[in-house]
């Protein structure tokens, strides 16, 4: 997996995680960021697997 930084149109800071099949995996769900450290923290730590957040199973 990859993950890419970028500034959007309305000035915040975005982020996009792609699979190695190139197709967008993750994505900052359209909140974006006002800091690019704000938003480059965020991806670190989905890519690092820095959150312990729980799994909903809803099946």
């Amino acid at each position: 997996m990859a993950g890419e930084l970028f500034k959007r149109a309305d000035g915040k800071f975005g982020f996009r995680v792609t699979a190695s099949n190139g197709q967008v995996v993750a994505t900052d769900g359209g909140q974006g960021y006002s800091s690019k450290a704000d938003a480059r923290s965020t991806l670190e730590k989905l890519l690092s697997g820095g959150y312990a957040g729980s799994v909903t199973d809803n099946a």
